[in-house]
């Protein structure tokens, strides 16, 4: 571009045209430009220069200036320069027109050898040399980076114009035009395309045009690349590295200088604060929880941003999804958002904070964020979790109070800030020991992981290198291996590798594990823009290098608009109800007559207006009124009659037991008729029984519910049939009727007794009886609870020696059993005789037999008849005890407790008179008695030991 500037004064005026050349370099480069002035200055003369024409590299720039009437003669004077510094030698005429210096610049870096030529064209006149010298510098501006230093560059030609003034023309006039305001020696001013302008003294002035040389590119410490910056002035620009700070999984840190670190704490922590507060209430926070069962390990919870009056939040929805709702002052907001100089919108899987004054950019997506700052804003500036953006990481673990901790991992605990939300934590409180970033127990970190180094992200690894994403992807895996938390590992080194202008697509090689689902009207893309074009957005190609992942519109469809998240596939209207409308369609929505107009709010609505309808009147019990929907007009809504039957005064009746309520409904009417009918069942004992069912009435009797019905109560009719009973019974029972059973049962009421014999006795309780083949065993029967017990007692004979009786006198005592000798004359002496047996006593009985003893023997007993007394005289003497003692002995009752009992104990026996019975017969009638009441008392005895 040539541009040349010509200024007018009256009086003596001085022109000065100053051209300059400006572009990338060329090997050579050659510019002439031709000015031409009339003879007299009468009116401002206008130069115009415009166009290049470029052949191979040389660039010719064509100046035009105005045409005159008449014939006109004129010098030309020309300057070339040919290398710095320099001498140019101009010859001027006509003294008394003002002289006219022109300075061209070519610049750009460093050429072969320039060659720039211009002519000055002045009115003919006598011609007197004059001398112009032009002198050119180079000079070098210095500027610091966070980086080093990087230089500029600045070439600057000084035109130095030497001023003849000479009267002018008798007739001439004084000439027009723009004036130009006087400055003060030193004073400069910027002209446009980075030239400036310095007055030296009186009409000398000079024009500085700025050459910028590319600083050499630095290194930045947190592994991306750096930006270009442009300086102060407009002109040149210079590298700078951003504030980059991010963090990821459960969770992993890498701070704005690239140190990584990993930290579990569960509060809420500082992220960024400014140490010299010059943004009004700045700064960002994470707010941590436990995400395992264990509570080993944290993952981010929310990401709180504040900036001056407002505070935003944008909080997981889910754990360990990429769903994030956001709030702005605890109030619930709708993206995109945009106030105070604040601004919130979503950016594929990302939400992104901007705030435009400060150059800050904040993203959050569930699982990881990212916080830019730049560096001219913020360096040296920063301090939390993120460490202090000056491109070295030796202070990056900066405690609040200044000091340089051993490790970032103790460095995080002191950045608790105060929530209300945690109560257990406290700011200030020594922080306890960090936990272990090394899996306890050695395992096999997951493949996925593996991906970080292999072919899909290979194309990052020159920008980006992968270390610190892999640290963090093992250490996940290992931790949580059921979160698929290290998937957010390869997402954030995706998303710095996209924000290096890296795109990779590496979700469809993780086999479905951290595949990411679109809604059905959308598709994913690793690749798209980060603001995607809307119908309300330009329409011109995205320049952007740098792309995110996230659902977008499909191919041939564009988004509507960023706060309607439709996609068209041409740009019309699109309303409350979301559904795309071309320009000039009509529809109805919500009840309204709607047009799509281009322009303006775009959508246009009135009223929808119904048809005319008679009314219809709802006369009779339980019918009212409703609006139906009418299918083909579903806005003006049909006037029914419905029927309510809650709106009925009639009851429904109560029926008895066989009977059920029908009811009607007459034609015309909206309440029912009801009536009690017979069901045709049969009822037994407030039950329900259907035809041909079993009917329980009771065991005796098996009953049916017929098909017959009793015209008096019209139920059916219960036949029944008695059960047919077995009557026989095992010899020792009787059937006796048993309550809930139809024909009895068999109950014993007697004892079975099985002899040695192998015949069966049948006793009744207490009937004795001996067995029919041995008088010496006796059998008896006992009901005892209920219970049949029958008992066999054998008769222990005492000791009987045959020798001892005389021939022929050997005989049965009274219980037929036991032999003894049949009495003669020697009878046997009157002695205690000993025996054992039980003792039984109320029903309790000893445990063991009792020697017991009892006298036995032969006493003179004798009848004679006297005759003085003239009857017979008896002498009775009788075997009687002489001494006797009282032993005690321990009984067992059937309760089971025991007594003590005392008995008599004979120790000797003797003969002793008694009293005689008058009558032999009543003697020998008392001691059968006597002898049958002693045998009892035996069996008894033996009954008691069988029983017991």
């Amino acid at each position: 571009t040539i541009t040349a500037t010509q200024t007018t004064f009256t009086g003596s005026p001085t022109t000065i045209i100053s051209t300059t050349t400006s572009g990338p370099p060329f090997p050579e480069q050659t510019a002439s430009t031709t000015v031409s002035t009339p003879s007299i200055s009468s009116s401002p003369v206008t130069v115009t220069t415009s166009g290049f024409t470029e052949t191979g590299s040389t660039i010719k720039p064509t100046t035009s200036g105005p045409t005159f009437s008449g014939s006109t003669s004129h010098s030309t004077t020309t300057v070339t320069e040919t290398s710095s510094p320099m001498t140019t030698t101009a010859t001027r005429t006509a003294p008394t027109i003002s002289t006219v210096i022109t300075t061209t610049t070519t610049s750009g870096p460093s050429s072969p050898g320039p060659t720039v030529s211009t002519a000055v064209s002045t009115p003919s006149a006598p011609t007197s040399p004059a001398s112009v010298t032009t002198s050119g510098t180079t000079t070098t501006e210095s500027f610091t980076t966070s980086l080093g230093t990087t230089s500029s560059n600045i070439t600057t030609i000084i035109a130095t114009t030497i001023i003849t003034s000479k009267s002018l023309s008798p007739g001439s006039s004084s000439t027009s035009g723009p004036t130009a305001t006087s400055s003060a020696p030193g004073e400069s001013w910027w002209l446009c395309n980075c030239t400036m302008a310095v007055c030296i003294e009186d009409d000398i002035v000079q024009v500085i045009p700025i050459i910028c040389n590319p600083p050499p590119k630095p290194t930045c410490t947190n592994g991306l690349s750096p930006v270009r910056v442009i300086d102060d002035d407009g002109c040149c620009w210079h590298w700078e590295c951003d504030c980059y700070c991010t963090g990821w999984g459960d969770p992993h840190y890498v701070t704005f200088d690239g140190l990584y670190y990993s930290y579990q704490g569960n509060c809420t922590y500082v992220l960024v604060e400014e140490i010299s507060k010059k943004v009004d209430n700045f700064g960002v926070y994470i707010d941590n929880y436990n995400c395992d069962t264990r509570d080993i390990v944290s993952c981010p919870r929310a990401l709180i941003l504040r900036h001056e009056t407002q505070e935003v939040r944008i909080a997981t929805v889910k754990p360990n999804t990429l769903q994030v709702e956001v709030t702005v002052n605890q109030q619930a907001v709708a993206l995109p958002y945009k106030k105070f100089g604040l601004s919130i919108y979503e950016s594929g899987i990302n939400c992104v904070v901007e705030i435009p004054e400060l150059k800050m950019n904040m993203t959050y997506n569930g699982l990881s964020f990212s916080i830019r700052l730049p560096h001219s804003l913020f360096g040296n500036n920063t301090q939390g979790q993120c460490g202090t953006c000056n491109n070295n990481t030796a202070d990056d673990c900066m405690l609040p109070n200044g000091n340089i901790a051993e490790n970032c991992e103790t460095m995080a605990d002191h950045w608790q800030v105060v929530d209300p939300s945690k109560p257990q934590c406290s700011p200030g409180l020594i922080p306890t020991k960090p936990p272990s970033t090394t899996p306890t127990q050695p395992c096999k970190e997951s493949s996925i992981c593996e991906l970080l180094w292999g072919s899909v992200f290979e194309p990052c690894h020159s920008f980006v290198w992968p270390e610190k994403y892999y640290k963090a992807c093992v250490f996940d895996s290992c931790i949580l291996p059921n979160l698929d938390l290290e998937c957010s590992s390869l997402q954030i080194y995706a998303a710095t590798c996209a924000d290096q202008s890296v795109c990779i697509d590496w979700r469809s090689h993780t086999n479905g594990v951290c595949s990411y689902k679109c809604p059905s009207d959308k598709e994913y893309r690793a690749c798209g823009p980060i603001k995607e074009i809307t119908c309300k957005s330009s329409q011109q190609n995205e320049t952007s290098t740098k792309h995110v992942e996230g659902c977008f519109c499909p191919n041939g469809t564009m988004l509507y608009d960023s706060a309607i998240d439709v996609c068209v596939k041409t740009c019309g209207c699109v309303g409350v109800d979301k559904i795309p409308r071309e320009f000039g369609e009509r529809f109805t929505v919500d009840c309204q007559d709607c047009i799509c107009l281009e322009g303006g709010n775009g959508i246009v609505c009135q009223p929808h207006e119904c048809a005319k309808h008679n009314k219809t009147n709802c006369d009779g019990e339980g019918f009212y009124e409703v609006n139906e929907v009418n299918s083909e007009d579903s806005c003006c809504p049909i006037v029914t009659c419905k029927c309510n039957t809650s709106l009925c005064v009639a009851k429904i009746p109560k029926c008895k037991l066989g009977f059920e309520v029908h009811s009607y409904i007459p034609s015309g009417q909206c309440c029912p008729v009801y009536q009690c009918v017979p069901k045709r069942v049969c009822v037994h004992q407030n039950a329900e029984f259907l035809p041909n069912s079993s009917v329980f009435v009771d065991k005796c009797q098996n009953c049916i519910c017929t098909n017959e019905v009793n015209i008096s109560t019209q139920l059916n009719i219960i036949s029944c049939e008695r059960i047919p009973c077995n009557t026989y019974c095992e010899p020792g029972y009787e059937r006796q009727p048993v309550k809930g059973e139809c024909c009895g049962r068999c109950v014993q009421t007697k004892c079975v007794i099985h002899t040695a014999s192998n015949s069966d006795l049948i006793l009744s309780p207490g009937e004795f009886k001996n067995d029919p083949y041995n008088n010496c065993t006796i059998y008896s029967c006992v009901n005892i609870r209920n219970q049949f017990i029958s008992s066999t007692s054998e008769i222990t004979c005492p000791a009987f020696n045959e020798e001892r009786c005389k021939p022929g006198t050997i005989t049965l005592l009274p219980n037929g059993c036991c032999k003894t000798c049949a009495p003669l004359d020697s009878p046997t002496p009157c002695s205690v005789r000993q025996r054992k047996d039980f003792i039984v006593y109320k029903g309790c009985r000893s445990e063991h037999s009792i020697v017991m003893t009892e006298c036995e023997g032969t006493c003179g007993t004798f009848s004679l008849y006297s005759a003085e007394a003239n009857s017979m005289e008896h002498s009775c003497s009788c075997c009687r005890e002489s001494r006797t003692a009282v032993r005690e002995v321990k009984l067992k009752c059937p309760t089971g407790h025991s007594i003590s009992h005392k008995y008599v104990y004979v120790e000797s026996c003797s003969c002793q008179d008694t009293e005689c019975n008058s009558s032999q017969s009543s003697e020998s009638h008392s001691r059968e008695g006597n002898d049958r009441k002693r045998t009892l008392n035996r069996i008894k005895r033996a009954i008691n030991l069988t029983s017991k």
